[in-house]
């Protein structure tokens, strides 16, 4: 080894130093242009064009590099379509639209009058060279969805058009290399549609159906991973046997899976982490390979044609973008974002140009081939991915930071309102992921650290008992870290396992307490705790949860709210309870409630960013009903009442000898909301009547976003 060490040549060709010498420059680069407020992706690209073939040579960009790259290219547009809010994006499906025939059409306008009129290329050639500059990549996404404003409109807006002009861009290239093959005609049209929709339904239809079955029966972690890399690869395979790029593919499999890896999970955590960590910064890397610099000082007529390429492109993306802003009235930060996150064109132009590059006409009297896009425009092309990418990484992350900035001064988090605080009762083994899980998609996204988990250990058997302890809340502590949540695990010794919880809450202000149920469900001594114990606490919201199936295999909850249960003082706060769930795990929500109630939460909705579906009952039995009409990966929300409380009536008290006798192989949730109100309780976290309505909508509103 360290004989192969002293003579190293260049290109460096041992596995180990190469390696080594990418992991360096992925992890110095962040470092250094931080302090500079660089953005770390440009230094990337600049770093691939320093160390790659055409720079110093330390590195050849040889197939190690390209399938590295490659996979963190489909991953940037995986996590694009993961990532979106799917109730958002459908929504804005027309925004989306008119947006990607804006920044479709603007730079192929310019690019086909450059092309045709200035370079005086052929019609043919002028078509695809103005395609190019009509797809962009989303290469500043990762760093976007960093800051928190993934959902925000002008985001959505972006990803959604970014999937549809991508589509456009990669038809004319077929056409066209399609028309300069002679293979035109109705079979072609024929098989290109075709094979276009049959990709389509395969991904979007078959395979939520593949992942959902893998996830609700296969439990390791690390197995779940891979079957995510192997969706991507898979979709992206289908593209291109259908005739369209891997990219596309792989932004498919994203909203293939979009429902079913939470927001909140440790798989998505996990997922943008070894992306953001490893195959990113790779296809970055590989991308400044191609810069050859020399290319434009040997060669006027190259930067001529980079020129022409860079006013298409980037002018175009700002036209675009400008009339977006002006269509929907977006403010300025908002249009300088959507411009931003467009104007980078690295994959789908690379992979255009590549294909143009290789297709050989005919050849000149010399010999020398003759081919539909020269290699002036393959020059081009890299001159315009390093600019377009520069331009990409200062305007949006600087507009995203305003954003982003302006979001934290109007949260409700920087308001005084009390600290949510969310305690889990542990006791079972084979309840803690349930419950740890459930945890994380109730709790707010500005709750850091008020996660909680408590197991109560017997005194007259506290070295049995603490063994028991130690294991469940070290599991705890585990599965939530995963997920980049911190929990505080609690031990406390107490003979009653009521009296210990309850006595927890108090000295922890907790706002929320989550029972988990075993499979065969209520049972007499839990009612008994339930009844004389946990609703004795007025002040805190609880929550029992009964889990057949990991949450995030559920497709559909159907709502149930009893009458008046909008005067109940925690109704607003159990509410946004129910609304993260729909957010965070993707699953529809079918509200049944009576038309008093309806209304108000379709006042409300608006700001919720979830499928929601409202059904007017006038009687008890109807909801119920409903209920028992639940299929395989439905589950139930009930919001509940104790004596005494205004929603509440008699028929309550059944609830859970229903549940045990009908739904037993359903996931159900029932919420109590708090009935009291402590005099330290600032009044945002409860209204006692619909005059107060305005102002908690506002609250919860500000809380969605």
């Amino acid at each position: 080894m360290l004989l192969s060490i002293q003579h190293v040549s260049l290109p460096v060709e041992d596995p180990l130093l190469k390696f080594l010498i990418e992991l360096i420059i992925i992890l110095c680069i962040p470092l250094l242009l931080n302090k500079i407020k660089v953005p770390h992706l440009l230094g990337l690209i600049i770093a691939g064009a320093v160390i790659g073939p055409n720079g110093f040579n330390i590195l050849a960009r040889d197939s190690s590099i390209v399938v590295t790259g490659t996979t963190g290219l489909l991953y940037i547009m995986f996590l694009a379509g993961l990532e979106i809010d799917m109730g958002d994006f459908k929504k804005n499906k027309w925004k989306s639209i008119t947006f990607s025939l804006y920044t479709f059409t603007f730079p192929f306008v310019l690019g086909l009058i450059g092309g045709y009129y200035v370079l005086h290329f052929s019609l043919l050639t002028s078509v695809l060279f103005a395609s190019l500059f009509s797809s962009h990549t989303l290469i500043v996404y990762p760093m976007v969805s960093k800051l928190g404003i993934a959902k925000k409109l002008a985001v959505n807006i972006t990803v959604g058009g970014t999937m549809i002009t991508d589509v456009l861009s990669l038809v004319v290239l077929a056409v066209v290399v399609g028309m300069s093959q002679g293979e035109v005609g109705t079979s072609f049209w024929v098989k290109l549609s075709v094979s276009m929709l049959l990709f389509a339904l395969i991904v979007l239809l078959v395979f939520p159906i593949i992942a959902r079955w893998f996830f609700k029966n296969v439990e390791d972690k690390i197995s779940q991973y891979i079957f995510v890399i192997v969706m991507i690869y898979l979709a992206s395979l289908l593209a291109e046997l259908a005739g369209i790029e891997a990219i596309i593919g792989a932004f498919f499999a994203g909203l293939a899976l979009n429902r079913l890896i939470p927001h909140t999970s440790s798989l998505m955590n996990r997922v943008e982490f070894v992306g953001n960590a490893i195959f990113i910064p790779f296809f970055l890397i590989s991308v400044g390979m191609l810069i050859d610099f020399n290319a434009f000082i040997q060669s006027w007529e190259t930067l001529g044609v980079a020129s022409i390429m860079l006013v298409a492109s980037i002018g175009g993306k700002y036209v675009a973008a400008f009339f977006t802003k002006k269509t929907f009235r977006l403010t300025n930060d908002e249009g300088t974002l959507i411009f931003g996150m467009s104007s980078a064109s690295a994959a789908a132009t690379l992979a255009a140009v590549m294909v143009g590059y290789n297709i050989i006409l005919s050849e000149n009297e010399a010999g020398e081939p003759i081919r539909l896009l020269n290699e002036h425009v393959l020059n081009g092309s890299i001159l315009l991915i390093l600019v377009s990418c520069t331009i990409s990484s200062f305007v949006s992350m600087a507009s995203a930071q305003r954003i982003a900035d302006s979001d934290k001064e109007e949260t409700v988090a920087g308001a005084s309102h009390e600290k949510e605080n969310i305690l889990m009762a542990l006791n079972q083994e084979n309840t803690v992921e349930k419950l740890v899980n459930l945890g994380l998609l109730i709790k707010t996204q500005t709750n850091k650290d008020g996660l909680f988990a408590l197991n109560i250990i017997n005194e007259e058997k506290s070295e049995s008992s603490s063994k028991n302890a130690e294991k469940l809340l070290g599991a705890a502590v585990h599965m939530a870290a995963g997920a980049d949540v911190k929990i505080n695990p609690i031990t406390r010794y107490d003979n009653d396992v009521v009296s210990g919880i309850n006595n927890v809450v108090k000295e922890q202000n907790i706002t929320d307490l989550i029972i988990g149920l075993e499979e065969k469900g209520f049972s007499s001594s839990f009612l008994y705790n339930l009844y004389n114990g946990y609703l004795r606490n007025k002040q805190i919201n609880v929550i029992i949860y009964h889990a057949i199936q990991p949450v995030a295999t559920i497709k559909k909850y159907v709502v149930l709210i009893p009458a008046n249960a909008e005067r109940e003082p925690g109704f607003f706060l159990s509410l946004l309870k129910v609304w993260n769930i729909g957010k965070n795990s993707g699953a529809k929500m079918s509200f049944y409630a009576n038309e008093k109630t309806n209304q108000i939460l379709k006042s409300i909705i608006k700001k919720a960013n979830i499928e929601a579906s409202f059904n007017t009952i006038s009687t008890w039995q109807e909801g119920q009903e409903a209920a028992f009409s639940l299929e395989q990966d439905e589950g139930l929300i009930l919001l509940m009442a104790d004596r005494g409380m205004e929603s509440y009536f008699s028929q309550m008290q059944n609830v859970p000898e229903i549940l045990n006798k009908n739904l037993s192989n359903n996931n159900y949730i029932l919420i109590y909301p708090f009935s009291k109100i402590d005099n330290t309780v600032t009044e945002k976290r409860a209204v006692s009547n619909l005059d107060d309505f305005a102002d908690i909508g506002k609250i919860i509103g500000r809380i969605f976003k």
